[in-house]
């Protein structure tokens, strides 16, 4: 589903290339998140992973209870932004491995740590349990990240129950485990999927853990939830939630990345050349793999629109193809084959759609190609703040 709001965006308003957030529609996917909190009774954390626009934190401190991060610089982000009034919003940390200077820098600004492996807990629990005695008025809750075997995704590079996979502790491994000092345990396994494949998960996690689901404080469904689309089915997860919660007198947590920026955000770049070698080349300011690696990695081709609404198609859809390509030295820099209705010219804007998640948070400097710029427009007034461009020194002063 394309952003609609940004028909009416004109891409000349902001340099390029640049992120363009809606914050009306970033709102709308907060909306949504905390009506599931009010109803449900979970608490909602922003996974810093996917959207780390700390400028929109005023707005996530309306909405959410905090965010998850996966190390110590996501971590410290959510505690200096995304507080509440005050009143520091939680933060929950996961990682596949912590190192001790890690562990030691998170431990101060998390509210809950998850460990990926028995090994891990049982080399810093002792640490832990010295830490959590010392600041008894604040101490860290622990958990473990399980792996219930059990895949829904369908691309194997982000499915965490993948054959092999190195994320999360399956049942296996918790025969003769001491779990004194564990306060509730973690599941991550879905990508982008509504209810049915979180109820399938849930039965399989409620047969292989059922003999410490009891024993547990509070439970994390992990992210992937795509809650904030129009087809999820909204109620249907709350009942969920509230059947679990209550069946094993544990608080629950959601950690949606996607589910929060989704449909908020476009990708603007400029034609820099159109050329012909054995079909018509464009070459853009921006690049996929620097820009836009999901597209490469997913992969999957990512919707183009002009001012004004018009959408670009597939191949041989109207009058004009081309392919659309990025400015570094890569081969396979390529967004795309695109249709349009009319000739591309040269300094033409063009609009990547739904660029706000896992995009932003991507970006590389390969080939010294510069950052794209962030903006934020709200669709309802057409305010439009931009709130960061980037410049040689970022480049420079992050190599040496």
């Amino acid at each position: 589903m394309q952003s609609e709001t940004f028909k009416k965006f004109d891409p000349k308003r902001v340099p390029s290339p640049c992120f363009v957030i809606d914050e009306v529609a970033v709102e709308r996917n907060l909306a949504v998140l905390k009506h599931v909190q009010q109803q449900s009774g979970a608490k909602v954390l922003a996974a810093l992973k996917a959207f780390s626009c700390w400028s929109l934190a005023p707005l996530f401190r309306q909405y959410l209870s905090g965010i998850c991060a996966s190390g110590y610089h996501e971590a410290r982000l959510g505690y200096e932004e995304f507080n509440q009034q005050g009143k520091q919003g939680e933060v929950h940390v996961f990682s596949a491995a912590y190192s001790d200077k890690e562990l030691g820098k998170i431990l101060p600004i998390a509210d809950h740590i998850i460990f990926n492996s028995f090994s891990q807990w049982e080399k810093f629990s002792a640490f832990v349990a010295q830490y959590n005695q010392q600041y008894s008025q604040k101490p860290v809750n622990i958990g473990l990240r399980i792996n219930p075997q059990h895949s829904e995704g369908t691309t194997e590079i982000y499915d965490p129950c993948a054959a092999g996979s190195r994320l999360g502790i399956p049942i296996t491994e918790f025969s003769g485990k001491n779990l004194t000092g564990i306060s509730g345990l973690h599941f991550h396994t879905l990508c982008e999927h509504g209810l049915e494949p979180l109820r399938r998960t849930l039965a399989v996690v409620e047969e292989k853990f059922a003999d410490y689901l009891p024993q547990m404080q509070w439970i994390n469904f992990g992210g992937g939830h795509l809650v904030s689309d129009p087809e999820y089915d909204v109620d249907g997860l709350i009942d969920l939630i509230r059947s679990f919660a209550k069946k094993y007198d544990v608080q629950v947590y959601l950690e949606p990345g996607e589910a929060v920026a989704i449909n908020t955000g476009v990708l603007v770049s400029e034609v820099l050349d159109v050329s012909y070698t054995d079909q018509p080349q464009i070459i853009l300011d921006t690049s996929a793999t620097c820009h836009m690696p999901d597209t490469l990695e997913m992969p999957y081709r990512a919707n183009i629109h002009l001012y004004g609404g018009e959408k670009a198609g597939h191949l041989d859809e109207y009058a004009c193809n081309y392919r659309v390509g990025g400015m570094t030295c890569l081969a396979g820099d390529v967004m795309g084959d695109y249709s349009f209705r009319g000739p591309i010219k040269i300094g033409e804007r063009i609009m990547f759609d739904d660029m706000s998640h896992y995009t932003m948070v991507k970006t590389t400097t390969f080939n010294g190609i510069g950052l794209p710029s962030i903006a934020i427009w709200n669709s309802n007034t057409d305010a439009l703040n931009i709130v960061k461009e980037f410049s040689y020194s970022d480049f420079k002063h992050r190599l040496s």
